[in-house]
């Protein structure tokens, strides 16, 4: 994946953060808050404002009506009983699906959207009901795992997991049906936030001709121009940094890319008396070594920032290796606190720990919209 010109990334909400009333001709930004994250949306028109919310509102909503695991009239959780007999799914339900197929082969698996049944086993879910016995993925298990090689259920204990097969191999989803075998159970909630950022962007521009960047969560996408500058064609300004303590950066991100970062710090709960969090390591449905306290890729789409992001969390130390050799434009902070880059993403500028830092030469760097961890974006 090779890195656009500029660079872009970021968290938390930035100073013109609910400036509806800004002159038409101005930049503005409105937020609120979905799925207990942060959302936003930025115009490069005040005028359209009000506007651009309201369509960031009802495509956030489309998805969470398709394909949320936390509401029992979701269209997943309606017709997940029949998944394994064949069903009709709207079309909605299927770009989502699609989308998440896309990522786990643009990942090599690493993505799966079949892990909601290991979700639901550590708690994670609408009633938050775990299993016994499920902890975080041992680090000598993932050292000396082959590559998805199927084994034999027997094999596995808490102690000593073994890979198997992938489930995203396994669904079939043809011209008229989605069939899922019956052990499986889909969350698309890994790639459908991602989506959602990248349709709500596309659509805003669409409508209202306005440049945008649409922030869920920690996915940033654009489209068409960001604010001028002077005048002159400008770039989105962000501040990467996921926790408060976490090592901050201001970074530049080009118009009509993506950002997207994925952390190992923000959704984890107690299980069994053991800390965990929600990103699965699909060989094992247990939650990957956190290796990474954040990943933040910058690339054309949310969708392919998310799952790069999501990925590196799972291959672990292997990451930078990946990354490298797909010239990926991505920065992880390691459970140190200390930054490796990839791809082009712009050096740190020297400052305080935490301080961030302003990229000197923006229109040489690499990166794409993404807001991961609680950034700052205008």
């Amino acid at each position: 994946m090779n890195a656009p010109d500029t660079l872009g990334s970021g968290m938390n909400g930035s100073g013109m953060a609910g400036s509806s009333t800004a002159e038409r001709g101005t930049a503005a930004q409105s937020s609120w808050t979905v799925w207990e994250l942060e959302a936003f949306v930025t115009v490069t028109d005040a005028g359209f404002l009000a506007d651009a919310e309201e369509i960031v509102r009802y495509v956030v909503a489309a998805v969470d009506a398709a394909c949320s695991r936390f509401r029992s009239d979701s269209e997943l959780m309606s017709l997940q009983p029949w998944m394994a007999q064949g069903v009709m799914v709207s079309p909605m339900f299927r770009l989502l699906l699609q989308r998440a197929l896309d990522a786990a082969a643009m990942t090599g698996g690493d993505v799966d959207p079949t892990l909601g049944a290991d979700l639901a086993a550590l708690g994670h879910g609408p009633k938050g009901n775990g299993t016994a016995g499920l902890r975080s993925v041992p680090v000598q298990a993932l050292a000396n795992a082959p590559v998805r090689t199927p084994a034999p259920p027997s094999a596995a204990t808490p102690e000593n997991p073994v890979p198997r097969a992938p489930g995203w191999t396994r669904l079939g989803l043809d011209s008229m049906t989605l069939t899922v075998p019956a052990e499986l159970r889909l969350d698309l909630g890994a790639t459908a936030k991602a989506v959602a950022a990248d349709l709500a962007a596309a659509e805003v521009h669409q409508r209202l001709g306005c440049g945008v960047l649409v922030g869920l969560g920690g996915d940033l996408a654009s489209a068409g121009q960001a604010p001028q500058v002077d005048g002159k064609p400008g770039q989105w300004q962000i501040l990467v940094q996921d926790l408060p303590a976490d090592p901050a950066q201001h970074i530049s991100l080009a118009p009509g890319y993506a950002l997207a970062t994925s952390s190992t710090q923000k959704r984890r709960w107690k299980h069994q008396g053991a800390d965990v969090h929600h990103i699965l390591d699909p060989r094992f449905g247990l939650p990957a070594e956190p290796v990474w306290r954040s990943v933040t890729v910058a690339a054309p789409t949310c969708l392919e920032a998310n799952a790069y992001s999501t990925a590196a969390i799972v291959r672990g130390h292997a990451a930078v290796d990946w990354f490298r050799a797909e010239d990926t434009a991505a920065r992880l902070v390691d459970s140190r606190g200390r930054i490796v880059t990839t791809g082009g993403w712009p050096a740190e500028s020297p400052g305080p720990a935490g301080s961030g830092s302003t990229p000197a030469d923006a229109h040489n760097q690499a990166a794409g919209p993404g807001a991961a961890g609680g950034a700052r974006h205008g």
